[in-house]
């Protein structure tokens, strides 16, 4: 059996509307109305830790996007949307994206890295819940999950997620 080639790849520039129709048919347009959006107006995201996920002819399977955020003053890697295309769901790209931009992002010295998820899911990427730490309402805090990138990056960091500022 041959394996089909998938090309991982930082997010272009001409890449970001194709991303973000691949973004609307997995969590629908309204998705922009998230509290966690807010926290993303006007602000970059962080451009090495975007991926996207092509096949050998060049379309997009996968994408993942990484914003910088704060936490009690510090640096936070805030992690989403991951989306794989509804055809290529259960192939493993989405750990694929997840494990590669992980691996970059401490590379990049990123500590610690924050998602609005599913525990059953990421937990397997090391994620845990975590206490203290809250998003814009109205966010379920069961669902606030944090990974450390270094021993004890999430140790002393508590508070309000709040918007990045340079």
């Amino acid at each position: 059996m041959q394996t089909e080639t998938i090309i991982m790849a930082q997010e272009a520039v001409n890449d970001w509307w194709e991303v973000e129709a691949l973004y609307d048919l997995c969590f629908a347009p309204g998705r922009t109305a998230l509290s966690s959006y807010r926290l993303r107006d006007e602000i970059e995201p962080i451009a090495p830790l975007c991926l996207t996920a092509r096949d050998g002819e060049g379309i997009l399977a996968g994408a993942i996007r990484y914003w910088p955020v704060k936490v009690g003053g510090a640096p936070v890697a805030l992690l989403g949307p991951v989306a794989v295309h509804p055809t290529r769901q259960g192939e493993g790209l989405a750990a694929m994206l997840l494990h590669r931009s992980l691996a970059s992002a401490r590379k990049r010295d990123w500590d610690r890295v924050l998602l609005v998820g599913d525990l059953p899911y990421y937990g397997r990427f090391g994620f845990a819940q975590i206490e203290g730490v809250e998003m814009p309402p109205p966010t379920n805090p069961d669902r606030i999950l944090a990974l450390s990138l270094r021993t004890g990056a999430w140790d002393s960091v508590r508070g309000d997620v709040e918007k990045w500022t340079d």
